[in-house]
């Protein structure tokens, strides 16, 4: 038997009959790789480069790729395409569906890979990787992957105010730990850069040693208090136009407005209320497991023969849903002390000796989500949750 009758002839892609043409698309800021695979090509794949951001060359490429497979089997074939989210957002997904060609943005980090420590990866085959994933999801294969479910252009912009709102409020903390730090380093630790008299105490300063602070050190911290001045600004014209946008969602139906609805619990204001409805309450969930993956709060389960345990959160989904959900958690204790949710966790606290606080406050956080979601949803009362006075 000669060596070449040994080869395996199986094609580069999972035999099927296909009934349209598949595409991925590698995008980088230079180069977007066009993987395909088409009726009437021998089931193997083909790829082509078009320069970043045209999007009418990669239309042009589409339109060769469906000449060309009509060509081979005499019909036109549509196309459906794939691409990972990432730092293209989602306006290009957007682009093809507007073109009337079917497109999903999948989570990479779902997409099954080697699990050898030193694994090959190339765009080529992260192409083909794709491609091979659309196919299996299109079949209906369960878990083989998890698309992304794209947010309108509304909810996109609609949850920029939150965000930012948080990354001002950072910035503002950093500013003013780095007037703090110099200080410090100079023998002043009373000195607060957020009070309303902060120049006036400036003027005033010495350092530990009895000496005026220095000419530079002092235009530098004036500089830093011009900067603290600007994100002040910045951040109650932020905090004034999300709470507009959080009225009028509110005043938009208040018999189901969400963010009305979790405006009359005790200890929720217009700070979680806005992040709760723009991060995660504005879509539709099936079930609470899938409302826990998308905060990212589901457990994950390790199991193998005798093993059996758990290994935390999964931390997949979205991080500033999770993050205020565990803030609200500990306020939700100060707050509503009396609900059956607090209740719940000072008991397994106490049960564990006082060592599990910060487990079970996660899980409060899980048990929290769900329940804001029954009530916002359902109209399903919380347990012993106070409401807010008219």
């Amino acid at each position: 038997m000669t060596l070449a009758s040994q080869r395996s002839c199986a094609p580069a892609a999972i035999r099927t009959d296909l009934g349209a043409i598949f595409v991925s698309l590698e995008l980088s800021r230079s180069t977007w790789l066009v993987t395909s695979l088409s009726p009437g090509n021998g089931e193997k794949m083909s790829r082509h480069s078009v320069r970043g951001g045209d999007l009418s060359g990669l239309l042009e490429r589409f339109a060769s790729l469906r000449k060309r497979a009509s060509v081979r089997t005499g019909k036109l074939f549509p196309l459906v395409v794939v691409q990972e989210a990432g730092l293209d957002g989602f306006w290009l997904h957007r682009a093809l569906e507007k073109e009337g060609i079917e497109s999903h943005v999948v989570d990479a980090a779902s997409v099954a890979i080697s699990r050898r420590r030193r694994r090959a990866k190339t765009d080529r085959i992260d192409g083909e990787s794709l491609v091979r994933t659309l196919l299996a999801y299109k079949r209906g294969e369960p878990r083989v992957c998890a698309m992304v479910r794209v947010p309108t252009p509304e909810e996109e912009d609609r949850r920029r105010l939150c965000r930012e709102l948080k990354s001002l409020i950072g910035e503002r903390v950093r500013h003013a730990n780095r007037v703090r730090g110099v200080l410090f380093a100079q023998g002043v630790a009373d000195y607060d850069p957020r009070r309303p008299d902060r120049r006036v105490r400036l003027d005033a300063l010495r350092t530990g040693d009895g000496r005026p602070l220095p000419r530079h050190l002092k235009a530098m911290i004036m500089r830093e208090l011009d900067v603290l001045d600007l994100l002040d600004a910045q951040i109650n014209q932020v905090r004034a136009e999300r709470d507009a946008l959080v009225m009028t969602e509110a005043e938009a139906d208040p018999g189901r407005a969400i963010v009305a609805s979790l405006l009359t619990l005790k200890g929720i204001g217009p700070g979680f209320a806005g992040v709760l409805w723009s991060e995660g309450l504005f879509r539709h969930f099936d079930n609470r497991r899938q409302l826990s993956a998308y905060a990212g709060l589901a457990p994950t389960p390790w199991q193998s023969g005798s093993v059996n345990h758990e290994q935390g959160v999964s931390k997949a989904g979205n991080p500033r849903l999770r993050a205020i959900l565990v803030e609200m958690a500990w306020l939700w204790l100060r707050h509503q002390s009396g609900s059956a949710l607090a209740r719940w966790y000072h008991d397994r606290v106490r049960r564990s000796g006082g060592r599990m606080k910060k487990v079970a406050i996660v899980a409060l956080a899980r048990k929290l989500l769900v329940a804001l979601w029954k009530y916002v949803t359902a109209g399903v009362i919380i347990e012993g949750a106070a409401m807010k006075s008219a």
